[in-house]
């Protein structure tokens, strides 16, 4: 029998890495964890989810006071400034409480924290380059890559982190720019465009399809661009960037249609790169494993998690499906239980996604356009917000509830919601359909009144036609 020198290494700290080895070793394993930077948490703790969460609140905030948006209520303000240098300490402080928690953990649950990265040696074996300038050798009986991804970019725009930034660096911009051109209209994008629109920079959103978060319900996702575009942000969809130059000024942004056409030069003093993530392998030594990648730069794995190589397990950002903390994180711990013998499952099929623009975009399960590609028999049932006691009551009513039912079983088949609590309604219709719950079901569970949530109630109700309230 080989000794090893842990049950469990996991390479990555990220969401699904740090549950990973946190429920590993909840489990009686002997377990270590790789990590590089500072502070643990990876991209999502550090530079993605919760920063931008935490500005999009503050400039959310500033939004409101600024623009007479609670006059209506009766509170108004003489002089209201904004402070960069204290919005983003304040966002700062919020990423180091939670970056600190995630290594209490680690300790009230016996989980090593090797400070450093990973390389594969052989299949059990790792060379870690230590922080501190030394190598470490670790083995280990089973091996969770969770290295997460990486910024994508383009072939013709060279990031420099001054002018033409990614994500990262548009966490902390020393001023609001004058004007912020957005390569990319996705997600990330839309959040961190919008987060700078608010505190007073004119945005342009360029994005090569036909529409804004293509992934999107296009319903839903028509009337999202229209509340943006009504917010002040600008876009050019179906148009490709070929160059971008920066200037004294700050830029140049040549684009032209995406089908071919005439160029046109925008002019602008930063440019935000958010095209998507790549997959994190590069640096892994993956072939010394004996692990090979897929066409789009993934591991493949079985159900279980498990790769091509036994001992082997990967989850999160670097195997197919959609690049989401939470996800990795039920990744991980699936993965954890699997390793330990147990029933680690997660259904893929019920991951919610949410855009944490105002008012919020968030979805789960299928989209019409991908039914109506499968030939599925469906209902659709929509309630609107200005419709609702509670949005009613709040002065916050754009958006609505779309419900997607099977046409003769009734089964909920997919739930999209354009709105300011769509992040946290979500869930429910996540756990409807967890538990293939029909449309039925959730117009006859009693939703408290008022809440924004019986917007989806009243969403159930329309598939057949009941809606109450329209």
């Amino acid at each position: 029998m080989t000794d090893y020198d842990f049950d469990v290494v996991v390479i990555g700290a990220g969401p699904g890495g740090y549950v990973a080895a946190i429920r590993a070793a909840q489990l009686g394993l002997k377990v270590a964890c790789v990590e590089k930077r500072a502070t643990l948490g990876g991209t999502c703790l550090n530079v993605g989810c919760i920063p931008s969460k935490a500005l999009l609140n503050a400039s959310h905030f500033y939004e409101d006071a600024k623009h007479g948006t609670l006059e209506k209520f009766g509170i108004t303000f003489k002089d209201v400034r904004i402070d960069i240098k204290t919005m983003l300490a304040e966002k700062d402080k919020a990423v180091g409480e939670l970056t600190s928690g995630v290594e209490f953990l680690f300790k009230k649950n016996k989980v090593e924290w090797i400070k450093g990265a990973a390389r594969f040696k052989s299949t059990h074996a790792l060379d870690v380059n230590l922080n501190d300038g030394t190598t470490r050798a670790v083995t280990a009986k089973n091996i969770i890559i969770a290295t997460g991804s990486d910024v994508l970019g383009l072939p013709t725009v060279k990031t420099d982190g001054k002018t033409i930034i990614t994500s990262t660096e548009a966490l902390n911009l020393a001023k609001v720019p004058d004007h912020l051109v957005v390569i990319g209209g996705g997600y990330i994008g839309l959040e961190l465009g919008s987060v700078w629109l608010r505190l007073g920079a004119k945005v342009t959103i360029i994005e090569y399809l036909d529409r804004i978060a293509s992934t999107m319900d296009a319903d839903v996702g028509k009337h999202f661009q229209r509340v943006l575009a009504k917010q002040g942000m600008n876009f050019k969809t179906s148009t490709k960037v070929t160059n971008v130059k920066t200037t004294k000024a700050g830029a140049t942004v040549t684009v032209e249609p995406a089908a071919g056409g005439k160029p046109e030069a925008i002019a602008c003093d930063m440019v935000l790169m958010s095209v998507g993530r790549k997959p994190f392998t590069d640096a892994l030594g993956l072939d010394a494993a004996g692990l090979k990648l897929d066409d789009k730069g993934r591991i493949p794995i079985n159900a279980d998690f498990s790769t091509s190589v036994p001992g082997i397990w990967a989850i999160g950002d670097v195997v197919p499906g959609p690049m989401l903390a939470h996800k990795a994180e039920d990744e991980g711990m699936a993965c954890a239980e699997n390793i330990a013998g147990l029933n680690g499952v997660i259904n893929h099929a019920v991951i919610p996604a949410v855009v944490y623009t105002m008012p919020e975009v968030a979805s789960v399960g299928k989209t019409e356009e991908e039914l109506k590609a499968a030939g599925v028999d469906y209902k659709v049932g929509k309630f609107p917000f200005a419709a609702n006691s509670r949005a009613k009551t709040n002065r916050d009513t754009e958006g609505f509830v779309k419900i997607l039912a099977d046409g003769k079983t009734d089964r909920v088949l997919g739930v999209h919601i354009l709105g300011s609590m769509a992040g946290t309604m979500i869930a429910e219709a996540a756990m409807a359909m967890e538990f293939g719950a029909s449309s039925e079901d959730i117009a006859l569970t009693c939703h408290a009144h008022p809440t924004h949530a019986e917007a989806m109630k009243e969403a159930a109700l329309a598939v057949h036609g009941r809606a109450i309230h329209i």
